[in-house]
């Protein structure tokens, strides 16, 4: 048998460097920061490569969906709350710059216990073990009460929940979201998949009207999705429900004759889960739109995109 020999390197063909086509410019990089600069300005000296340039694309489709009058709609997790970015999430609900939110169940659970007491997010390792965890009283009682009373009066989960927050002598009541939707009159739709919250081990909960008042709430959000052509879809934190949803309120919108197109969708979270990257970002823009993935905490990222939606809408003209 023939011993292989190294191959040889003579005889390979080369090319300038000057000529090759590069995928990175110094053009494109970033500029450090000048102490007293705007936030204007950190965004503007952001590297214009991968998220730098997706980060400044998402702001421009947000601000262009929002001055042309079009949805700007947002798909949450309860994370979000859980992190502190109630007050952020309602300042963009008072700019009117979010059209229609969307929430899973644990959703109301964060939301209504902030606005009750100030504080939530229980130990689940040290409440477990016990039996203690989710056996909150006060959370159950009054959300399994809206919900029943929601389904009595023909209305959807999230805006039962929001109304009854809002009519409530709750302490810190202005730092839910709910409430503020309720108040302000923007569509808030809960989406609950039966035993994962807290609130369904208690005897307070009416099977019965949790399904009508959720399943309202889902043909509303499908009609906020109808109404997404030239708009915005921001999922948050939200790796399984959401994506879900969104995807089965585009195909009824779809099927119903609504087009959803141009839509621009953007997952945002600290984690991209395949389920997301194709519910959200892939599937819905396939040949109708564009898709993005920002990874990052939700304590940081989301601001840092409020803040620079807020800047570019109120100073046009700022350098």
């Amino acid at each position: 048998m023939k011993k292989t020999e190294p191959l040889s390197l003579e005889g390979i063909k080369t090319y300038s460097l000057k000529e090759r086509h590069s995928k990175v410019s110094h053009q494109d990089f970033g500029r450090p920061w000048e102490v007293g600069g705007s936030l204007r300005e950190f965004v503007a000296r952001l590297p214009a490569i991968l998220a730098g340039t997706d980060f400044r694309e998402v702001v421009a489709a947000w601000v262009r969906a929002h001055r042309g009058g079009h949805q700007v709609v947002l798909g949450m997790g309860a994370h979000p709350l859980k992190v502190g970015l109630s007050p952020i999430l309602v300042d963009l609900l008072t700019k009117n710059l979010l059209t229609g939110v969307a929430v899973n169940g644990a959703g109301i659970i964060h939301d209504a216990e902030i606005a009750m007491v100030g504080a939530t997010s229980e130990d689940v390792d040290q409440d477990l073990g016990c039996g203690r965890f989710g056996m909150a009283r006060e959370t159950a009682e009054f959300l399994n009460a809206a919900i029943s009373w929601g389904a009595k009066e023909g209305l959807g989960l999230g805006e039962a929940v929001g109304r009854r927050l809002l009519a409530a002598d709750f302490p810190y009541k202005h730092l839910s979201l709910l409430a503020a939707a309720a108040e302000l009159q923007v569509p808030l739709t809960v989406h609950v998949a039966v035993g994962t919250d807290i609130i369904h081990l208690h005897p307070s909960m009416d099977p019965q009207a949790l399904g009508e008042t959720t399943h309202r709430d889902f043909r509303l959000f499908a009609a906020l999705v109808s109404q997404l052509e030239e708009g915005v879809y921001l999922n948050l934190g939200s790796a399984v429900i959401m994506p879900e949803v969104f995807l089965k309120a585009i195909t009824l919108a779809r099927n119903l004759g609504h087009q959803v197109a141009p839509l621009t969708t953007v997952n945002l979270d600290f984690i991209q889960h395949y389920r997301t990257m194709t519910n959200v970002v892939r599937r819905p823009t396939a040949g109708t739109g564009k898709g993005y993935a920002l990874t990052g905490h939700h304590e940081l990222l989301f601001p840092l995109l409020a803040a620079a939606v807020v800047e570019e809408l109120e100073n046009p003209h700022a350098h």
